[in-house]
């Protein structure tokens, strides 16, 4: 950060990314507040993967982003809001829509609102690659249309334009950051990296996933982080919105067996119909083209693929118990 004593607040500290750049804030001499949803356990997510002694350093904020109140009260005193609070799990937005758009377009006007109450320096909010839908043209910059195939993009999509219309209407110094696919360390079944690695770790015959045939650009997690606080210091790129990604796709299914010979195991890969997407709904191609954030932002990519998933594997082999291999996480 480029005052280091500078106050932050991270909603969604307590996520795969969020813990990440908890920890990157907190090495860059950060002062950091985290805001978790309320639970009577007082469980902190992946926080608990933080050392103790960084943790120690936190200041530690339960709520719930669609509490008006409760997300002011976390944003006094604040520098620079990190807003990475959703729900993202895309089968979940299926079956419960409502609870999606009220924490990913209510939740976001909160967060905005207290950014301009509290007259910080600057929002950075997350959007995600899934409000393009499928490439229409390749690689996607940031000019290629929106087109929800999911609630969960849908959502993405209303709180994205909420950002940017708090910039274009009270100059809230918003900067909107678009990762294409993250994985890594801490990550949860619910994505199909973890999916796939906890399979193959735990023995099983048959790796069961959904469509195989679409492709991702997957981005990992320490170089999304590095992007995130690239916004947050570089000048000049308010309303601005930046993708993060690659530039390079790869199928689920040439995934799947890059995995499967990392881990070194021998198991079939295929479809199974429980965790198939709705047709029309499966994004069947995103890339990205991320030279505006090379160019205005200064990023760069560090960690190739087969790098990354190899630290993933690590850390999935640490913590397997962790994972349920027989249980379909949404």
């Amino acid at each position: 950060m480029s005052e280091p004593a500078a106050k932050t607040l991270v909603t969604g500290a307590g996520g795969f990314i969020g813990s990440h750049l908890v920890e990157a804030l907190l090495a860059a001499g950060a002062n950091v507040r985290c805001f978790l949803r309320y639970n009577s356990r007082r469980d902190v997510g992946m926080l608990a993967r933080v050392p103790a002694d960084a943790f120690k350093k936190l200041d530690v904020y339960f709520g719930d982003l669609t509490d008006a109140d409760a997300v002011a009260t976390a944003a006094e005193g604040v520098d620079t809001i990190f807003h990475l609070g959703a729900l993202i799990a895309i089968p979940y937005s299926y079956l419960h829509p409502r609870s999606v758009v009220a924490a990913n377009v209510l939740g976001t006007l909160n967060v905005l609102q207290a950014a301009r109450q509290a007259g910080v320096r600057r929002v950075v909010h997350t959007s995600t690659s899934e409000v393009y839908g499928t490439a229409q043209t390749v690689p996607i910059d940031e000019n290629h249309p929106l087109n929800a195939q999911s609630p969960y993009a849908a959502s993405k999509i209303g709180a994205d334009q909420l950002a940017l219309s708090f910039h274009r209407s009270f100059e809230l110094p918003v900067v909107t950051v678009r990762p294409f696919n993250t994985y890594g360390p801490r990550q949860s079944a619910r994505a199909v990296i973890p999916t796939i690695i906890m399979q193959a770790l735990n023995g099983k015959p048959r790796i069961e996933l959904g469509s195989l045939t679409p492709t991702r650009d997957f981005n990992y997690v320490g170089d999304t982080v590095a992007g995130f606080m690239a916004a947050a210091d570089a000048e000049g790129v308010e309303g601005g919105t930046f993708n993060l990604g690659t530039g390079k796709e790869i199928s689920i299914g040439d995934l799947a067996e890059r995995i499967v010979r990392l881990v070194g195991c021998n198991a079939e890969i295929v479809t199974a119909e429980r965790r198939t997407r709705p047709s029309a709904s499966e994004v069947m191609r995103l890339v990205c083209n991320a030279d505006r954030a090379r160019q205005r932002l200064g990023w760069q990519l560090k960690t190739d693929l087969d790098t990354g998933l190899t630290q993933t594997i690590d850390y999935i082999r640490q913590h397997l118990s962790d994972y349920t291999p027989d249980i379909y996480v949404v």
